[in-house]
């Protein structure tokens, strides 16, 4: 049987192979010659060391990603970087040094009203309309934030078989924050347009009382209890957490530990990724938006 080469390398990625199996290989190669490429001998003497078993067929492909991997990092050692130059951590869009001015913030923030919009008559159109539209009917008590959270994980839970987008709901957390929008909104305390608002976070984003999977094997019941600042900022913003979905293992493709996210236009395609539950959720009307990384 044919083997897939992207198909064969996304597997390495989703057991968790990424960190381990290279490293025991590097660390041949750099016995030899600095211009020595990595050959399948090679490889399946690193197979021992990282404790592995490779077809073949296997050995071929992997060849030629690892090599491909050695000229980057040949090319990355051959820059002049001085010890003393910072690494570029902050985006700056200023150019010429040009200055930008203090604005106060205003106190009510900067909000744009829109036209009012009516509610769908179904469900359906109900999941795909947007988050703007949501937020207007949300404000406007045309809708509460239970109806849609709960449209949200009932519609997460007819698809996920297909689409396979969902590692972990958070349907308690949804439930309660919902509620607590729904008394807010009632009383005329809105937050702003999320308020309400279901949405979907990577399975990148640590949520405390959730597994972190990161998508790989090695760390499918992995908990790290605080919270990313992306969902406390979400948290703030009134907006609810239905669910944590899939990415690519260890942030790579769209195959992670139990299955492939699927394209939900095209359910023979995987959705690309990493953020492929996030793409797959949001396409198929499950949640109106998600939080991916990039």
């Amino acid at each position: 049987m044919p083997v897939d080469r992207r198909q064969f390398l996304e597997a390495c990625s989703a057991a968790g192979l990424s960190g381990l199996f290279p490293g025991a290989l590097y660390a041949q190669v750099a016995e030899e010659e600095d211009e020595s490429p990595i050959t399948t001998e090679h490889v399946a003497a690193a197979e021992t060391i990282a404790g592995l078993s490779f077809s073949s067929d296997e050995r071929e492909l992997l060849v030629e990603n690892l090599n491909e991997n050695l000229n980057q990092y040949k090319s990355m050692r051959e820059q002049d970087l001085p010890n003393a130059r910072a690494p570029a951590t902050t985006f700056d869009p200023r150019r010429g040094g040009a200055e930008i001015p203090d604005v106060p913030p205003s106190e009510d923030g900067a909000y744009v009203p829109l036209p009012p919009v009516d509610r769908p008559a179904s469900d359906e159109d109900l999941a795909f309309s947007s988050v703007s539209e949501l937020a207007r009917l949300l404000r406007s008590r045309q809708l509460t934030s239970v109806e849609l959270t709960e449209l949200a994980l009932k519609r997460l839970r007819r698809h996920d078989d297909q689409l396979h987008a969902v590692i972990s709901y958070t349907e308690e957390r949804a439930l309660e924050a919902a509620r607590r929008a729904d008394e807010e909104l009632d009383a005329g305390d809105w937050r702003g347009p999320l308020h309400g608002v279901p949405y979907g976070a990577k399975d990148l984003l640590a949520v405390e009382g959730t597994r972190t999977t990161w998508g790989a094997t090695p760390y499918q019941e992995q908990r790290i209890d605080e919270t990313a600042t992306v969902v406390n900022k979400l948290d703030d913003a009134g907006a609810v957490l239905v669910a944590k979905l899939s990415l690519g293992a260890l942030a790579w493709g769209d195959v992670w530990y139990d299955a492939t996210t699927k394209n939900p236009w095209n359910l023979d395609q995987g959705s690309s990724g990493s953020s492929a539950g996030p793409a797959a959720a949001v396409s198929a009307g499950c949640v109106p938006f998600a939080i991916g990384s990039e």
